[in-house]
């Protein structure tokens, strides 16, 4: 006789690579209650990084990318479109409202030389490495 089970292994598992997923979402970059994050890619290169974020919908005078201390902030709004007074609305999906992106600055990043353009609906940025350091022998007396 099969004994019944409180445990259905098709619904109640999730793959683990669905929790780290999970955790690396929420470990870094969150936006706050009222923004959202953009899809982005990033690229190492061998002399740059480049992000690349979708924007779609959005002015570039809408869209603001600056460093503050350690962080590298992107932010982006689209704007509430004007409701029209003969119009009737039946479904808004659309997100209208913040989107912000954070990411702190590693040593590498030349942030005095970082280029961005906005073409399509697409960020572009450019981040330059910073030249490496040639090691130093310290002389110990």
């Amino acid at each position: 006789m099969r004994m019944p089970t409180i445990w259905n292994q098709n619904k109640d598992v999730r793959p683990i690579t669905s929790l780290f997923d999970d955790f690396l979402k929420n470990a870094c970059c969150q936006p706050g209650e009222d923004e959202r994050m953009m899809a982005m890619d990033v690229v190492e290169k061998k002399d740059q990084f480049q992000i690349k974020a979708n924007l779609p919908g959005i002015r570039k005078s809408d869209v603001k990318v600056y460093v503050d201390g350690n962080d590298f902030v992107i932010e982006a709004q689209r704007r509430k479109e004007e409701k029209q007074e003969n119009e009737t609305t039946y479904r808004a999906e659309r997100y209208q409202g913040n989107y912000r992106r954070v990411f702190s600055i590693p040593e590498t990043w030349d942030v005095s030389n970082i280029n961005a353009n906005f073409k399509n609906g697409v960020l572009h940025i450019n981040i330059p490495k910073k030249d490496a350091e040639p090691e130093k022998e310290i002389t110990v007396s």
